[in-house]
């Protein structure tokens, strides 16, 4: 059968603000990326990253421009030669992962060579804020397991300690969004390892990392900004102890899933990630979450609505999703 593509761009209220080191929202655009055969249809979610150089028109332009690689057979090996990777190729990818699932009768996971899929514990977020309301923000979830609290660069400390002291007995994991610079770093790790911090997530700029090779890591570290893809990642391993794999960052789930296997060969602990979105760009990180030591995919418990159907969370315990949402 000949297959067409359609895309969409949604919009989805964040629940307050979300504020991290380089910007605020109030809430999440994402492009929808779907491809039929005329009896299935398979969808893919991806958001456009202004630190990444993407826009949601440019987003769209990038996967109309594959309709007629699409139509004519276009499989998800060939993408990702003929696309670099970021949110369009993710869309794409993960609409012909989903296409693939519901044509062949098989779940997306087996096709990702796993032999099935539990629930998992997911990250939740605190914004960046000043010390009080970080603090307050920690007791309204200190029932969390694990809680991953954004940072700023200056007045860190005084923030890493507000957390702390607001939730007690909960895990704690930090991105500061490389807003650290040498001047702070070592004063701000230093807190992070008295507060008990597990991870610190992209605490340099992605071009100014080179200092994580020269000194000692109180807490494990780990590249969100720094990596994308697979072969990125023997590159760090003197910088980092551990990756942030983003489907939107690594163009899709294929690649993701190369990179899982990367960090593997590597040594490199994984953390898998995700953007602004709504749960039908969670569900295929689900299938990576699998064999994450580290899970952030709270994207859509920081949305005032999800799309439906939706991913089941029961606090921060994610289920895998149904195959009417995905896969």
């Amino acid at each position: 059968m000949t297959r067409s593509l359609t895309v969409n761009v949604d919009t989805f209220p964040i629940a307050g603000e979300f504020r991290i080191s380089r910007e605020s929202r109030t809430e999440a655009t994402v492009v929808v990326a779907e491809i039929t055969d005329g009896e299935h249809r398979g969808r893919g979610e991806g958001t456009p990253y202004a630190r990444y150089a993407e826009s949601v028109a440019g987003v769209v332009a990038d996967i109309e421009a594959m309709a007629e690689k699409i139509a004519a057979g276009l499989d998800r090996q060939t993408l990702l030669r003929d696309m670099p990777a970021g949110a369009a190729r993710n869309a794409l990818d993960c609409a012909l992962f989903d296409l693939e699932a519901k044509t062949s009768g098989t779940r997306a996971f087996e096709a990702a060579g796993l032999a099935g899929l539990e629930p998992v514990t997911t990250a939740y977020t605190l914004s960046l804020g000043e010390p009080d309301a970080m603090r307050a923000a920690a007791e309204a979830a200190a029932d969390r397991p694990l809680l991953k609290v954004k940072l700023g660069g200056v007045g860190d400390v005084a923030r890493i300690k507000a957390v702390r002291a607001g939730a007690p007995n909960a895990r704690l994991i930090v991105d500061a969004n490389e807003a650290w610079s040498r001047d702070t770093f070592f004063d701000a790790i230093t807190a992070c390892a008295d507060a008990g911090v597990e991870l610190v997530e992209q605490p340099l700029p992605a071009d100014r990392d080179g200092l994580l090779a020269t000194v000692r890591h109180p807490v494990p570290v780990c590249a969100d900004e720094s990596v994308h893809v697979a072969s990125e990642m023997e590159a760090l391993t003197a910088r980092y102890d551990a990756v942030n794999i983003k489907l939107d960052k690594a163009g899709g789930l294929t690649e993701a899933i190369l990179m899982l296997e990367e960090a593997d060969r590597l040594g490199l602990k994984v953390m898998v990630g995700c953007m602004l979105a709504s749960s039908l760009a969670m569900a295929p990180a689900v299938l990576l979450a699998q064999k994450a030591s580290v899970v952030d995919l709270d994207g859509p418990l920081l949305l005032a609505k999800d799309r439906e159907p939706a991913l089941r969370y029961e606090g921060s315990l994610l289920y895998p999703p149904e195959p009417e949402l995905w896969g």
